[in-house]
C-alpha cells in the first residue's frame, strides 16, 4: 500500500504537506484521497505544500496539474504553496496549466492567500 499523505482539515479548508518526493502510486493515491476528503467535508479551499518536494517527473507533474484542476470542478480554490525551482521548471516545460491557481512562498502564507480569496 502506498504511503499516505496526510489532509487536515482546518475550519473550511483543508491543508495536504507532501513531505517526501512522490512515486506513481502514492500520487495516485492522494489523487483519490484528496478529492474524497472534498466531497466528505465540503471544504471551499485547499492548500498544497510543496516545499519538501524538490523535484517531480512528467507523470507526478500531470497528476497534480489534475488534482487542482479537479478540485476546482468540485468547488474549492486552490493555492500551491513552497515550490521549489526545479519543480517551477517542470511544471512550465511540461505545460501543466496553473492559470487561476494562487501561490505563496510558504505554508502560512498560502493560507492567508486562500481565506483572502475566499472572502474571509
Amino acid at each position: 500500500m502506498p504511503a499516505r499523505i496526510p489532509i487536515l482539515k482546518l475550519y473550511n479548508c483543508l491543508l495536504v504537506s507532501i513531505q517526501w518526493e512522490l512515486d506513481d502510486q502514492t500520487a495516485l493515491h492522494f489523487q483519490e484521497h484528496l478529492l474524497q476528503k472534498l466531497h466528505e467535508t465540503e471544504a471551499s479551499g485547499v492548500v498544497i505544500d510543496l516545499t519538501s518536494v524538490d523535484i517531480i517527473d512528467s507523470f507526478i507533474a500531470k497528476v497534480l496539474g489534475d488534482v487542482i484542476s479537479m478540485s476546482k470542478l468540485m468547488g474549492a480554490k486552490v493555492v500551491l504553496t513552497g515550490i521549489q525551482p526545479a519543480v517551477a521548471i517542470t511544471l512550465v516545460e511540461l505545460g501543466i496549466h496553473l492559470q487561476d491557481v494562487q501561490t505563496a512562498l510558504d505554508l502560512e502564507k498560502g493560507l492567508e492567500t486562500l481565506q483572502r480569496e475566499l472572502g474571509e
